[in-house]
């Protein structure tokens, strides 16, 4: 047997060796490519667990949920705020606006006054200058999400809801009466004389016209006479 020929009858045995543990490498990385023993129960109490965690979820989003009718509660106290006509079931642009900040919607950040005003416009009539309260809701719906960014929409809408529920108008600009000592003197109408005395009762309440205008004695007794009406008493005692 020549040299070749012997080399050819041992790489043929050889060769059929590598073949089997070519295959035997092949069948255990398919093991592998289905899983290690006990990785599919492991999947399957990730898949349970995150399904818990979204009912959950859902439930908590349920008991915090605000109503349509507290909703609309708040759109009507301020659809009427400054305008002694309006009739609550439309909302202006300057209300809008302020529902937005008494509320906190507009936080400077995420939601501006100029996002609040691009939202109304796209919201409303092509022509009209008000919304109604369905409008107000896709508005609301709008900034939802750049409000709460990162949160599902409709947890954003729920918290941006919690925001405006229960609120009304904050009545910015009214004064309110100084306590300082320099000024409530002036304003004590106990200490006030002369012709200012007699225009308050005893207890501080002005007297409105009759205390401003001098209002003549028509009951035909000389002036400052004090015994009006005492006549028929003494008459009588006689």
């Amino acid at each position: 047997m020549t040299e070749s020929a012997y080399e050819a009858g041992i790489s043929g045995p050889l060769s059929s060796l590598s073949r089997q543990e070519d295959s035997c490498d092949n069948d255990s990385k398919r093991e592998k490519a289905r899983g290690k023993p006990g990785s599919g129960r492991k999947e399957e109490r990730q898949r349970r667990k995150k399904k818990k965690e979204e009912e959950e979820h859902k439930k908590s989003m349920a008991e915090g949920s605000v109503s349509v009718e507290e909703l609309e509660t708040s759109f009507q106290k301020f659809a009427v705020h400054g305008d002694s006509k309006a009739t609550g079931k439309e909302m202006n642009g300057k209300n809008f606006v302020k529902v937005c900040k008494d509320c906190h919607i507009i936080d400077g950040k995420n939601v501006t006054t100029t996002d609040v005003d691009i939202v109304f416009s796209k919201v409303k009539a092509k022509s009209a200058r008000v919304v109604t309260f369905e409008q107000f809701t896709q508005a609301l719906t709008e900034l939802a999400p750049k409000r709460f960014k990162g949160k599902s929409k409709e947890e954003a809408l729920q918290l941006l809801y919690g925001l405006i529920a229960g609120k009304e108008p904050a009545n910015v600009g009214i004064t309110k009466a100084t306590k300082a000592a320099a000024v409530e003197r002036l304003t004590d109408t106990t200490k006030y004389t002369g012709s200012h005395k007699e225009r308050f009762d005893a207890s501080g309440k002005g007297k409105g016209k009759a205390g401003r205008e001098d209002t003549p004695d028509t009951s035909g007794y000389v002036t400052a006479y004090k015994g009006s009406g005492t006549y028929d008493d003494k008459v009588k005692e006689a």
